[in-house]
């Protein structure tokens, strides 16, 4: 079927959002679809987000019919909510309450197919992997359209997706294909979600986009959301007398965000409960979390009051069905989010790092330092030639940004590092709402013709190569780095990579290493690194496979030479070919069971 609209989907680490826009409209504006969902037991409302979470019903619940929604077969009752009610139910039923599967799902130290989450749950509880949560936002949005425009099904439209711009190719390939089960359609989009909320600034400035920046210039995209921070860095150039947006560098993927804020406030309150005698057990301290998100909206409001009133259900004999409250104030609050989010750094300082414990629970690699500012610094000392990189503008989105202190403190700090201090760019586009509508503009775009953020790649992509030589008791043979693909390469385009003859292990098991850089521009495919730093070079995943030997022939080593190739949707292929006889085999970043072969 012909497609009739441009949909865009954040699946936000907090919440999840649909925009949608009509292919044929001449001056796009993109809508927000509201999605039913369960916000209370027996209650259905539609609401413009989709909280990214999930509570996992008891066998009552189901049996009871107490998550089902109006599309949800008669014959087979929902054994689980997403959104608004699931997210209530984190602080209720934190054991059975599944939150920040993104992140998960970008972790590379667990098994993100495992039934996992929600993590360290009680024997008894059930459990499901990153993939399969992060399947069910999106076949909730699926079923929410569908539901909406039951003439025009989501899987027959055009739709691009939303990923971290540091999300590697592996969280890449996952997150397109929990879309695909989920309903969406195999040729769907993959876009960096900085790039969606220069998209949506685009859209809202429209032709007047030109008038705001020059050739030269350039803008810090700074996204703070809920669970993540994104930076990106975009330069503006001339090509043949017409203004282009090209992008020039991203950041690393930083667990740091308003999920933050919202624990240093809560830590903050559990002072102030214990001052008055009164120690939270467990089940107390996740309510009072989820109490301090509301309370700090309140607090960095324009028109705050004072103080406000936390309070969390009371616990024990005495206090079953009452509560107990502290009052926080405003000022105490603005200054410990301030100060630890958004401090008033040098230029030259970088984020704190402590000496790792030897031993340490697996989890979420959450930032040591939550110095939001001191990782800007760094980002931009990283990208800069000879010295920090200096944004002549800057780009704020996410949540966390809505409170006009928190924005005007970090134009502060950057501004006391430069002579000239970077513009923040006009307008006000929706924070919360932005990589949505620019998703659904930029699917627009592709269609219509309209302008489109040069890119690519947003790092260089290595594999190792093992080198030859005698073994030695106890070392590891050196290792060295074959560069496939560079940064900037685009999507839907291949490059042969020049290099001697590498032996590809066949018909054994062979382990597979790839490894990326956002700090190497200059490498081209055939560059060899020797040696270095974890700062350079990171190993990003490895693949087990054993590759099928050639047809009728024993060996198990083959000569090769590569090509590489990075896809629509960001995944790198990397083809093996045996040029004597033609023979190729494919790698890439995805972790199907059919991956070799």
């Amino acid at each position: 079927m012909t497609a009739t609209y441009a949909i865009g989907i954040d699946l936000g680490t907090t919440n999840s959002v649909l925009s949608w826009v009509r292919l044929d409209a001449e001056t796009p504006q993109a809508e927000l679809l509201k999605v039913p969902q369960l916000v209370d037991r027996g209650t259905i409302e539609a609401r413009t987000s989709l909280p990214s979470f999930t509570y996992l019903a008891t066998d009552a619940e189901k049996s009871a019919a107490a998550c089902d929604l109006p599309w949800t077969q008669d014959a087979e009752h929902a054994d689980y909510a997403v959104g608004e009610f699931a997210r209530r139910q984190s602080a209720d039923n934190p054991d059975r309450t599944i939150g920040a599967a993104k992140s998960w799902l970008s972790h590379a130290g667990v098994d993100r197919r495992a039934k996992i989450l929600p993590w360290q749950a009680p024997e008894g509880v059930p459990q499901i992997s990153p993939v399969d949560a992060s399947l069910r936002y999106l076949q909730h949005l699926v079923a929410a359209w569908n539901a909406e425009f039951p003439q025009a099904p989501l899987a027959d439209q055009q739709v691009v997706l939303t990923v971290p711009a540091s999300f590697d190719p592996v969280a890449r390939e996952l997150t397109r294909e929990a879309a695909v089960r989920a309903g969406l359609p195999e040729h769907l989009v993959l876009l960096e979600e900085p790039q969606a909320a220069v998209y949506a600034w685009l859209q809202q400035m429209g032709d007047d986009w030109r008038s705001s920046l020059a050739a030269g210039q350039s803008m810090l995209v700074c996204d703070v959301g809920g669970g993540t921070t994104d930076l990106t860095l975009v330069d503006v150039v001339d090509e043949d007398g017409n203004l282009e947006l090209r992008r020039r560098a991203v950041g690393n993927h930083l667990l740091v965000g308003g999920d933050n804020m919202d624990l240093a406030l809560a830590f903050y309150a559990s002072e102030l409960f214990e001052a008055k005698g009164t120690k939270l057990d467990p089940w107390q301290s996740v309510s009072l979390w989820h109490a301090c998100r509301a309370a700090k909206e309140v607090l960095l409001a324009e028109d705050a009051p004072d103080t406000h009133t936390v309070s969390v259900l009371g616990r024990g004999s005495r206090l079953i069905g009452g509560t107990v409250s502290v009052e926080l104030e405003r000022s105490k609050a603005v200054e410990l989010l301030t100060s630890g989010f958004f401090p008033a750094v040098a230029a030259t300082d970088k984020p704190n790092r402590q000496v790792m414990s030897g031993f340490q629970e697996i989890g979420l690699p959450y930032e040591q330092d939550t110095g939001v500012t001191r990782h800007v610094a760094e980002f931009l000392t990283r990208h800069g030639e000879q010295q920090m990189a200096q944004p002549t503008h800057v780009l704020l989105n996410g949540g966390v940004f809505r409170a006009d202190r928190l924005q005007s403190q970090l134009m502060d700090v950057l501004g006391g590092w430069f002579d000239e201090p970077p513009a923040l760019l006009a307008g006000k586009h929706d924070l919360d709402n932005a990589v949505s509508l620019g998703a659904a503009f930029y699917a627009w775009t592709r269609v219509n013709g309209a302008l489109r953020i040069r890119g690519g790649s947003a790092r260089s992509w290595y594999v190792g190569i093992e080198s030859a030589g005698l073994a030695i008791p106890g070392a590891p043979r050196p290792l060295r780095a074959l560069c496939v693909v560079p940064q900037g390469m685009e999507e839907g385009t291949d490059a042969d990579v020049p290099s001697a003859e590498i032996g590809l292990a066949v018909g054994q098991p062979a382990k597979f290493r790839f490894f990326g850089s956002t700090v190497r521009p200059d490498d081209v495919p055939g560059d060899l690194v020797g040696s270095w730093t974890d700062e350079e070079l990171v190993e990003t995943v490895s693949l087990e496979a054993e590759l099928p030997q050639e047809d009728g022939r024993e060996e198990t080593w083959v000569p090769v030479n590569f090509q590489s190739r990075v896809t629509e949707l960001g995944v790198l292929e990397l083809w093996c070919v045996n040029r004597e006889t033609g023979r190729r085999w494919k790698l890439e970043f995805d972790l199907r069971e059919d991956e070799a072969g």
